[in-house]
C-alpha cells in the first residue's frame, strides 16, 4: 500500500552511471533512492532538488514503508 510522508531534502547524489539519484532526507538515515526511468523523472528531480534549495519539506510518495523507491514528489504548502 503506497504511503505518503512529509520529509525536508537534505542531500542529492548523483552517481555516475548509476540508474538512479540517490535522496536523503533529514528525518531518516535510509537513502532514497529516484530511478531515472520514472516517467516523471526530470518534473520530480526539478522538485526535490528546489526542495534542497528552499529548505522546504516536501510529500514523498513511496511504495511502501519498507521502500527506498521514490514514486512521487510534491512540495507542501508555505507555512
Amino acid at each position: 500500500m503506497p504511503v505518503v510522508r512529509e520529509l525536508t531534502v537534505a542531500g542529492l547524489r548523483e552517481p555516475e552511471g548509476a540508474d538512479h539519484v540517490e535522496v536523503l532526507f533529514l528525518e531518516s538515515a535510509r537513502f532514497y533512492r529516484l530511478p531515472r526511468n520514472h516517467a516523471g523523472f526530470d518534473q520530480v528531480l526539478g522538485l526535490l532538488r528546489r526542495a534542497l534549495e528552499e529548505q522546504r519539506p516536501v510529500l514523498v510518495e513511496q511504495p511502501s514503508t519498507d521502500s527506498d523507491v521514490i514514486q512521487g514528489v510534491e512540495m507542501t504548502e508555505r507555512s
